[in-house]
């Protein structure tokens, strides 16, 4: 990611809400990432592992991120995941820009 100009401010963000495993700036968005790892694909692709609950999580998690340090809602954010599979001799890595959109809490 750093390669492509993506610049990690966090990494294992936790709170009471939950965790986010990175937490960066591709240019001029706040980007909220979740990392999935599987040996194989054998069980599905690894970004299939970032269900409706585990985004609802993220997106709550990056609310208090925001509130905590302050960014307004005029910062344009993203949610992005990176699936890894393989092992170190194959090893893929997938990275998934906009993966999928803020869910609200307040739409519950």
């Amino acid at each position: 990611m750093q390669e492509r100009g993506f610049k990690a401010v966090e990494l294992n963000f936790r709170c009471r809400q939950g965790e986010i495993d990175i937490i960066g700036y591709d240019g001029e968005y706040l980007v909220f990432a979740e990392v999935k790892y599987r040996m194989t694909g054998c069980f599905g692709h690894a970004a299939e592992a970032v269900t409706g609950t585990k985004q609802k999580t993220i997106c709550k998690v990056a609310d208090y991120y925001r509130y905590k340090h302050g960014i307004g809602d005029f910062c344009p954010i993203r949610y992005d995941v990176v699936a890894v599979v393989g092992t170190n001799q194959n090893l893929r890595i997938d990275w998934f820009k906009n993966a999928f959109y803020h869910i609200s809490l307040w739409r519950q």
